[in-house]
Formats: structure tokens, sequence, C-alpha cells
């Protein structure tokens, strides 16, 4: 399956803001985006001359870093998004939140979706009592995500489990204790904390 896997800090600092992809190094003074809160590259420091065009691209390329989607799938998202009752771009978001390794995510049990995409990938979680390996799949409402019973002792995932601090959202309901996630309600757009204006993905692709 096709990722991303070149230096994922060079994203941030493309879009001058943190997207949270290597987990607590985000959160600490290592972060290059500290030190060099510009694009890279050897014209990164000049002035940029923004259009219309440019502003909906970037908010298309950041949701799609935010979620580590490649573009061919995630023109296949908005299609789909576009077919489904309601607003299409709060559509397309609450596909890609409840996407498995991102549930994975927020339920703790990566410190970043790259790494909750390995643990589903490597086999160690399951929907609803079966073993799945496909980071894509969508979740729906009443779905259970679970560690598998053999994968429970791996130290990585003890680890994010007591450390990590990040708050649960409403829609999910997690219990760290039976390394379990259930999927309470698909999220609504005030519950999806990510830094993305969904129209200007709209208006991008309704060129």
């Amino acid at each position: 399956m096709a990722r991303y896997t070149g230096p994922v800090c060079r994203l941030c600092r493309r879009e001058k803001m943190k997207l949270f992809l290597k987990g607590p190094k985000c959160d600490s003074m290592k972060c290059p985006i500290e030190r060099r809160p510009y694009p890279p590259g050897e014209h990164g420091r000049g002035r940029i001359r923004e259009s219309e065009y440019m502003i909906q691209l970037r908010e298309k390329q950041k949701a799609r870093r935010i979620y580590g989607v490649l573009e061919k799938q995630f023109r296949r998202l908005y299609e789909e998004a576009t077919r489904q009752k309601g607003i299409t771009g709060e559509n397309l978001l609450r596909m890609l939140e409840t996407r498995l390794d991102n549930v994975a995510y927020r339920a703790m049990f990566g410190a970043s979706r790259n790494q909750a995409r390995q643990l589903v990938r490597h086999g160690h979680v399951t929907v609803n009592g079966k073993r799945v390996t496909i980071p894509s799949q969508e979740l729906h409402k009443g779905d259970v995500v679970e560690i598998k019973s053999k994968s429970r002792q791996m130290i990585v995932l003890r680890h994010n489990l007591d450390t990590l601090d990040r708050a649960v959202p409403a829609w999910l309901e997690v219990s760290s204790a039976d390394f379990k996630a259930t999927v309470r309600d698909l999220p609504l757009r005030e519950q999806i904390d990510v830094p993305v204006r969904e129209q200007l993905i709209v208006e991008l692709y309704s060129k």
C-alpha cells in the first residue's frame, strides 16, 4: 500500500504549522518548526504571493498530510462525500476521522497516526473481534476496536496508554484497561479538532 515515507517535519514546515505527525516530539523544543518556522527549501524565506487557488490547495494538502492519505485516495473520498447526504466538507472530514488508523490514534494506542497505522498493518488490532490489517477501513456506529490479547504486552503500547495526555473525542469511548475503543456515534464537525477549513477543499475540487 502506497504511503509517504519522506521526512514528515518538512510537511509541517511547508504548512507553517504543527500537524502533529511525530507524536510527543511535536510538543517539545526539538520540533523543527520551533527553530525554523518557514517553508523548507532555498526560497522558503522568500515572500510568497498567495492566490485563491494556493490557499485552497494548502488546505487540501494540510488535510491529506494530517491523515496520511495520498492524492488519489483523497480524491476518491471526496467523490464519495459528494454522493452522501449533508454538507460535503463535513462528510469528508467524518470519513477521514472514522478511518481505523485514526480511531486507533484517537484511542491513544498510537502516539501518532503513523504509529497507529503500523499497529493496524502489523495485525495488532481487531474490529468487532476480527483481525483487520487495512488502515483505511471505515468504521461505523457501534464498532469496537481492540488490541489483540497477544499484543497487549508490547512496551510501546503500554507506554502510550500510560503517558499520552490527549483528550478522547466525545464520539469515542475508550477503556485503557481493556485496550478497547467503541465508536459511540459518528463525529460531528465541532467534535473534529483538526485545523482544516473543509469548505476551501470543496471549492478546490468543484472547479
